[in-house]
């Protein structure tokens, strides 16, 4: 089970999200130039943070509820909290990534309004940076 916390109260979310960008990212950085004498320079190093994490739900899995999709929209429109999100077994202090969307839930299921309940079913979509 993915889990998110945030100042005391754990979110469940299903473990069945996408990791969209697992194996897209280098905690190594690289910049090259040349020297006034024409020598190529060279200068790696690692990232201290900012890795992302892009969990997307699929439209036959890792739907939730309207009332999560609730409080997690209220977590995103805080600015610049940290949570703790448990991936793959390991805890990762992440923000959301409000740059590329943050925090985004679709309907699965079209109503009209005032048809809406608490258990209606959303499509997640979870854009975070690794801080």
């Amino acid at each position: 089970m993915i889990t998110l916390t945030y100042n005391g109260t754990t979110a469940h979310i299903s473990d069945r999200l996408d990791w969209q960008d697992e194996f897209s990212w280098s905690p190594v950085d690289q910049a090259t130039s040349y020297s006034t004498t024409g020598a190529l320079l060279v200068d790696v190093a690692l990232k201290q943070a900012g890795r992302p994490i892009t969990l997307m739900g699929t439209e036959t899995a890792a739907w939730i509820t309207r009332a999560l999709c609730s409080t997690l929209q209220a977590w995103a429109e805080l600015p610049g909290i940290q949570l703790t999100l448990m991936l793959r077994g390991q805890a990762r202090q992440v923000m959301f990534d409000h740059a590329k969307g943050g925090f985004t839930g679709q309907p699965v299921f079209k109503l009209q309004d005032g048809e809406e309940s608490p258990e209606q079913l959303y499509l997640p979509t979870f854009r975070f940076i690794e801080v």
